[in-house]
């Protein structure tokens, strides 16, 4: 009995050392070979920040970051070489009307959530909806990532969820950039691939903010000609470009109505300083909007990410995703 006894207080203090900084590498000379088991082995509800470096690879894997693991941060080696990818697709799912939610490479549930120098992508290629990164959780952080597929590549969910995205390439066709939470892209570059929409976003009715884009580069494939904004896929979203540089494939529309809707009465897309041949205004939908300087000035990282509770970190800290 002693010696069983005995036995059970080495694994449970082997148990209790929790490890806050881990590295994930293919060849084995890390913690992990690959990163759903360097998060599954993460402590829950860490009382600090869990670090997890992902040498450079070619990771194929479905991942999730489940709620029970906060304050997790996934660094790779580097953003052109440290690739998370797989190839799920609605058909291939094949789960009804709703598979495009399991299409996935890596769902983020968790709050607190930080990622940079990753490519995270959905390899299905040009064959409905296949999304490489789904996010609900509040306070996430994407820096120096490429977020990369067709259509449906990034869904950003969660009608309380609060996202920011710094220098980040996202790519996709059509829609590629959708969902209800409240966003900022600062400084990202959004690459068309065909003719299409490239937001939908789904902005619950009362927020103030959905989709800011301030300070982004709107690019395309030599072949695109006809890209839009955005299309609301549900009433009351909303979408605006501030000081960004937009292509000669944007028309000259700007925006478009979700076809046999009435969403452009509940709808609010603005612009503000947007440069670039895609920028002219003259001939906009007439439901657009055009901030004025004072509007305009509303839209600060402090407001559109603004604290939720009293004991909240402030902004300017959870964006750096080092506490």
């Amino acid at each position: 009995m002693l010696i069983c006894s005995f036995a059970l207080l080495i694994n449970s203090a082997a148990v209790s050392q929790d490890v806050y900084k881990m590295t994930v590498a293919q060849d084995g000379s890390g913690d992990f070979t690959t990163i759903q088991k360097a998060i599954d082995a993460s402590r829950s509800f860490p009382d600090q920040r869990i670090t997890i470096y992902v040498k450079n690879g070619i990771y194929n894997e479905k991942i999730i970051v489940p709620a029970c693991n906060p304050r997790i941060s996934i660094i790779g080696e580097s953003v052109e070489k440290t690739i998370i990818t797989h190839g799920d697709f609605f058909n291939k799912i094949n789960r009804g009307r709703n598979s495009t939610f399991y299409t996935y490479t890596l769902l983020v549930i968790a709050d607190d959530f930080y990622a940079e120098n990753l490519t995270i992508e959905n390899s299905a290629g040009h064959i409905g909806q296949a999304i490489a990164l789904y996010v609900i959780g509040d306070r996430c952080v994407f820096r120096n990532c490429r977020i990369v597929g067709n259509q449906d590549t990034l869904f950003t969910d969660g009608f309380t969820s609060r996202q920011y995205f710094d220098s980040c390439f996202i790519e996709g066709t059509t829609d590629f950039i959708f969902g209800p939470a409240t966003v900022l892209f600062n400084n990202c570059t959004i690459n068309s691939k065909n003719n299409s929409y490239i937001t939908a976003a789904s902005t619950p009715q009362g927020k103030q903010f959905g989709y800011v884009f301030m300070g982004c580069r709107l690019t395309a494939a030599d072949s695109v000609t006809k890209s839009y904004l955005g299309r609301p896929w549900r009433d009351y979203a909303k979408v605006v470009f501030i000081k960004c540089e937009l292509g000669n494939h944007i028309q000259p529309a700007g925006w478009s109505n979700w076809q046999g809707t009435g969403r452009d009465k509940t709808a609010y897309y603005a612009e503000y300083e947007n440069t670039g041949p895609g920028s002219d205004i003259s001939q906009r939908v007439a439901w657009s909007h055009q901030l004025s300087k004072k509007e305009a000035a509303r839209y600060t990282i402090k407001n559109i990410l603004s604290p939720v509770l009293p004991v909240e970190k402030p902004v300017e800290e959870w964006i750096l995703g080092k506490e």
